[in-house]
């Protein structure tokens, strides 16, 4: 079964306007979060640029730009593009449109990648393509640092942000999460797990993985 991607590309385009209102702060109330994206500054400040995937409103590629990191934005919605960069105002960041299951980056091109909950429409069985571009685009030795739901529900949305959207979010085990970056060639250094922010997110467990491409 292939994704729907362009089932995706239309729910987000839908919804771009309210999630970016939504979220476009969200990490001024994360504090682990941002802690996890100060690690991950710290290996790559100065060494290239890093992609954010499934970027969304550009909360992560803003608070990467404060780090003093040179990041990109890449996400499947035109119109949430449009948001990150109207949000980002004078801020010198890029935010372009792209599948980060084909990504149009040259081989071992990024310092690093981070990925936000990138990955919450994507079946466990299929997280090893999205795994290996990413490893693809990868520098030998460069950081990723992932986020996502754990657990193995699946979440079916016909409603979202007051519009009509088909979206499933399956939740994904830490074996078929971090043991899938394994199989595409990442070593994975550390791994956490966190209570939801309550009532800020929704009510599920949540993974950070820092893995590392060999």
């Amino acid at each position: 079964m292939s994704i729907p991607l362009e089932a995706i590309r239309r729910a987000y385009d839908a919804v771009a306007p309210g999630y970016a209102e939504r979220f476009r702060d969200e990490l001024d109330l994360k504090p682990l979060d941002r802690a996890m994206l100060q690690v991950f500054a710290e290996r790559v400040r100065g060494k290239g640029v890093v992609a954010d995937v499934g970027a969304g409103p550009g909360q992560v590629v803003r608070h990467l730009h404060d780090l003093g990191v040179e990041a990109v934005g890449v996400d499947l919605s035109p119109a949430m593009v449009e948001e990150a960069r109207k949000l980002s105002g004078g801020v010198p960041v890029q935010f372009r449109v792209g599948n980060f299951l084909a990504l149009d980056v040259a081989d071992g091109a990024l310092a690093g990648a981070t990925a936000f909950y990138a990955h919450v429409h994507i079946p466990a069985h299929q997280l090893h393509g999205a795994f290996t571009e990413l490893h693809r685009v990868l520098r030998p030795g460069a950081p990723a640092l992932l986020a996502f739901h754990v657990g193995d529900e699946k979440l079916e949305l016909t409603q979202w942000f007051d519009k009509a959207v088909k979206l499933e979010f399956p939740f994904h085990t830490w074996d078929a999460f971090a043991g899938g970056l394994k199989r595409a060639g990442f070593a994975v250094e550390a791994k956490l797990e966190r209570y939801p922010y309550a009532p800020l997110e929704h009510p599920s467990m949540r993974g950070y993985v820092l893995a590392r491409r060999d």
